[in-house]
């Protein structure tokens, strides 16, 4: 039975920046638990919005109202992983914040289900313009929400006076989707403790202070964000 038939215009506008409540609410997570069984069974190429609306138990127009392509499903469900992604953590130091950060990480690109959202977000990315955007729009939510780790240990003493928060995050996951989405290698605890203390000792060094040459922006993540972020908290979380 289709959960809601109508919805306005204005909703359907730009796919991914409607807040909905109530019965809407309920039609977008069926929708978008529907988008995230379709990605991570199948892949983005084979995403059907059909089959999505079938799956959900929404009309097909309502879906194609709303979300207009599988590229809008994909970034209305990239939205809300973000939204719903743990929070950045506080241990009090920049070794204990950047681990839990990259065991987040680990648990969710070795998680079956996410793992496989992940790659199908990431092929999808590398092939269409508007999924780029949106995985870029992830990523700097994401690092938004764990960028004050570093900047905290700079206020700590930790790390050199104008280093880079952001460049510290993205130091801890790259070699960690570097193994996950292009060698395709295992990834193992041992890989994301490695990216921790390489991140740590470059930090440390002044590898990521800013040179105010433009090559870094303002450290809060709002200069688009070069690597994955976190995942849907049933799968834990991916940190940054």
């Amino acid at each position: 039975m289709e959960l809601e038939t109508h919805l306005s215009e204005s909703q359907s506008a730009v796919p991914g920046t409607v807040r909905p409540g109530g019965r809407t609410a309920k039609v977008r997570r069926a929708v978008l638990d529907a988008t995230e069984d379709a990605l991570a069974a199948s892949g983005f190429h084979t995403l059907n919005m059909d089959q999505i609306a079938a799956s959900a138990g929404v009309g097909k127009t309502t879906v194609y109202r709303r979300w207009g392509s599988p590229v809008g499903l994909v970034a209305d469900l990239l939205h809300d992983m973000a939204e719903q992604s743990l929070p950045a953590v506080d241990t009090g130091s920049l070794a204990g914040d950047l681990r839990e950060n990259a065991a987040l990480v680990h648990r969710t690109l070795t998680d079956p289900r996410m793992g496989a959202v992940f790659r199908a977000v990431i092929a999808a990315a590398a092939c269409d313009e508007d999924c780029a955007d949106a995985l870029r729009g992830f990523y700097r939510t994401r690092l938004a929400e764990w960028a004050p780790v570093a900047a905290r240990a700079v206020a700590r003493g930790e790390l050199p006076p104008g280093t880079d928060p952001v460049e510290v995050l993205r130091a801890v996951s790259a070699p960690l989707y570097y193994r996950f989405a292009v060698t395709r290698e295992e990834l193992t605890a041992a890989d994301a403790e490695r990216a921790v203390t390489a991140a740590l000792a470059a930090a440390a060094a002044g590898a990521y202070a800013r040179t105010g040459d433009g090559g870094t922006e303002t450290g809060d993540g709002t200069d688009g964000g070069g690597e994955i972020g976190a995942a849907h908290t049933q799968a834990g979380d991916a940190g940054a």
